[in-house]
């Protein structure tokens, strides 16, 4: 069985998903560079093919109340303080995915797809 367009438009949006989150995660982050270190994951990513857009937003937050708890002034990034969408624009199918937190578990899905 070949893949549909529909399918092989997901499977990008999983690759994404996958260079996003372990490329990025371990990254030092503080409240300080969180914006900055969002903006580089939203155009790294953007680079790959297919992908039309990322929003990757930090939760200061979150970051915020784990620093307090901490001798440091900054922590490891990880899933817990990102939520992220990414847009992928595949031949005629659109699919929007988005990852957030599910209980403690980074949770990446597949929130629509749209084939013209």
């Amino acid at each position: 069985m070949d893949p549909t367009t529909p399918q092989e438009a997901c499977f990008e949006a999983g690759i994404k998903f996958g260079t996003l989150y372990h490329q990025f995660a371990g990254t030092p982050v503080s409240p300080a560079s969180s914006d900055s270190l969002a903006r580089a994951m939203e155009e790294a990513i953007e680079n790959q093919p297919f992908c039309e857009a990322v929003t990757v937003d930090i939760r200061e937050e979150a970051l915020a109340e784990e620093l307090a708890e901490q001798s440091a002034d900054y922590t490891e990034l990880t899933g817990r303080f990102m939520e992220v969408e990414i847009v992928i624009d595949y031949e005629d199918t659109h699919v929007v995915a988005a990852m957030e937190m599910e209980g403690d578990y980074p949770r990446m899905r597949v929130e629509r797809v749209e084939t013209a």
